[in-house]
């Protein structure tokens, strides 16, 4: 028996295969998006205190409500959005479900919608196995990776269904600004077209920056699906678990296709956040930790021959090799991870035609130890 491929172009994500291969070489794995390092104790302590007080059996579909209503206080005190608990509001498995999960819920044959690339992974895969379309806005390092809203309205058609938007960027570390946010509401004044807004690195942003939502600004809130996730920014990236944030209209529909793919998520895990964002600490410190990341890397290879900019958020930092080969990136990834220890993401995987401007991505969220032995590595090339 065969099966004739939805996704005959597909092949294993660029995270296993760097992550594999650093398992392999015992290579410092900078290449893969998660902390080499444990959550909180007292997280752990909450999910056992609920798993021990028979917290494990299904949670509602659209998840507990002492953990939506405690989402809806957080973004509420944080941005001003007010969302109701009881139907603009439902937990799923992580951030990849909720879009995944929008995009069944919205994505008709044939329509398109609008990605930025370098673009994360699942984003395009979650449009084409919907019958959707990818239209692709390229960004550049001659442009700092900005967005041109003019090259977006250009690319808009009458089956544009939808605008896919993360802040802070993956893989760039890119923000997206006020002038950004007013630009998409003047792009998309008098359409029919979703907003769908990425924004799992919301605690995680630079330099005094503050996060700008799409769904702050009045004129945008009713078309956008806010995606978030706890994994990020609590260090749990194994758990999966996120939430998605929109108008009872759209939610409705969203939780129609949410519950078909998971139906619900763990419970013991849901409790625990519950009353671990009762403190609102627990998240804002997270911004000051990895900034003290980020700067700690680009400190230690300071002396080394990359070129970069700060990242702006997330907890990547990409670099430019130029002045030390011309090797494809792809290559180059896959070479210096056998041979002087150092796994990395090659930035071509995020474009659809495999640009390559020479540029690679380390994940700082690690160890300071792992951080500083990967750095002396790297500064010897």
């Amino acid at each position: 028996m065969q099966i004739t491929s939805k996704q005959p172009n597909i092949g294993t994500t660029i995270f296993t295969v760097m992550s594999q291969l650093a398992a392999e070489t015992g290579a410092l794995n900078l290449s893969q998006g998660f902390p080499n390092y444990n959550c909180s104790p007292k997280l752990i302590e909450l999910v056992n205190h609920h798993m021990k007080n028979g917290m494990n059996q299904y949670a509602p579909m659209a998840g507990i409500m002492p953990l939506r209503e405690a989402i809806a206080q957080k973004t509420f005190d944080l941005y001003g959005i007010s969302y109701s608990p009881n139907d603009e509001i439902t937990i799923v498995s992580g951030c990849t479900e909720a879009l995944y999960a929008v995009m069944t819920a919205i994505i008709h044959k044939d329509d398109e919608v609008i990605v930025f690339e370098p673009a994360y992974d699942s984003y395009v895969p979650c449009v084409e196995l919907n019958g959707g379309k990818a239209v692709y806005v390229t960004l550049t390092p001659n442009n700092d990776f900005a967005i041109d809203w003019q090259v977006v309205k250009s690319k808009i058609t009458e089956r544009t269904k939808a605008i896919m938007l993360t802040t802070p960027h993956n893989p760039t570390g890119k923000c997206l600004t006020q002038s950004d946010i007013n630009s998409l509401a003047e792009v998309l004044k008098d359409t029919n077209i979703f907003v769908v807004s990425d924004e799992v690195y919301e605690h995680i942003i630079f330099d005094g920056r503050k996060h700008l939502s799409p769904a702050m600004h009045p004129e945008l809130k009713e078309r956008t699906f806010v995606c978030g996730s706890f994994g990020k920014t609590f260090h749990t990236t194994g758990w999966k678990l996120g939430y998605c944030l929109a108008p009872k209209e759209l939610s409705a529909e969203f939780r129609k296709a949410h519950q078909w793919i998971t139906f619900s998520c763990p419970t013991p895990f849901q409790y625990a956040f519950a009353d671990f964002l009762k403190e609102p600490d627990n998240y804002l410190s997270v911004t000051q930790f990895y900034q003290e990341k980020r700067d700690k890397f680009i400190n230690w290879i300071k002396d080394s021959r990359f070129e970069w900019i700060p990242a702006e958020g997330s907890f990547f930092q990409m670099v430019s090799y130029k002045n030390i080969t011309d090797e494809s990136d792809y290559d180059l990834a896959v070479r210096w991870t056998k041979e002087i220890g150092v796994a990395s993401i090659p930035i071509s995987v995020f474009y659809a035609n495999k640009i390559d401007n020479k540029i690679l991505r380390f994940c700082f969220a690690k160890d300071d130890e792992m951080l500083e032995r990967a750095a002396e590595r790297l500064c010897r090339l």
